[in-house]
């Protein structure tokens, strides 16, 4: 049993805790929904825990990390037909929550069911969130926690000033373990066969374009 709720069904208060569950759980659901209707193409919006978080505009540093990273990512999934990514206006929808993470990748089943009209997406096979000083909690929180409840198999988060990358992986369990920071060598997606590249090619522009050469041959 969950440790969260063990005590919840211990308590002599259940069911009045419950009707306030059920209360909240509404109107989350109507504050959801007029987070839809209200989105816009414009804006990185998101919404988490029952609150529409809208990001801040990203600096160079992060915009340049990650549209390197999605270049060498787009281009492997082109040439090997292994999948279909996305970055930052694919909106993953979840159970409670929905995010628009900086990269997605949908592995050949899922990518099979994506239309192109498509504006909710199911939760990806690799995400990957590149660090900002206003997301960092988010991205390490809630997040991490929730990509792993929802079967996401791996995890990266790109820490653009430290330039590391961190790598992790869902254990049976449903939880996230951390297999390698690395700011140096290889890192390879486990759930793209085939995709390993040099850390420095998402840091450096040369280094990114010489991996890229290598893909498309």
């Amino acid at each position: 049993m969950d440790a969260l709720i063990e005590p919840l069904i211990r308590s002599p208060r259940l069911p009045r805790l419950l009707d306030q569950l059920r209360s909240y759980a509404a109107e989350e659901a109507a504050r959801r929904q007029r987070f839809y209707d209200e989105m816009r193409e414009d804006r990185k919006m998101e919404f988490i825990n029952g609150e529409v978080v809208v990001q801040s505009p990203a600096r160079a540093r992060h915009i340049e990390v990650t549209g390197r990273l999605l270049r060498l990512l787009a281009a492997f999934t082109a040439v090997h037909r292994a999948g279909r990514v996305f970055s930052e206006k694919a909106l993953v929808c979840l159970t409670r929550n929905d995010y628009e993470p900086d990269i997605a990748f949908f592995g050949p089943e899922k990518a099979a069911g994506i239309t192109p009209d498509q504006m909710k997406f199911p939760a990806p096979d690799l995400v990957v969130e590149v660090l900002s000083p206003t997301t960092e909690h988010i991205d390490r929180g809630v997040k991490l926690e929730d990509y792993a409840a929802h079967g996401v198999a791996e995890y990266w988060i790109i820490d653009s000033d430290a330039e590391v990358i961190e790598q992790y992986l869902n254990d049976s369990s449903g939880n996230y373990r951390l297999v390698g920071r690395r700011g140096e060598g290889d890192v390879g997606a486990t759930v793209i066969p085939g995709f390993t590249i040099p850390v420095r090619s998402v840091f450096e522009e040369d280094e990114n374009l010489r991996v890229l050469r290598e893909i498309v041959g």
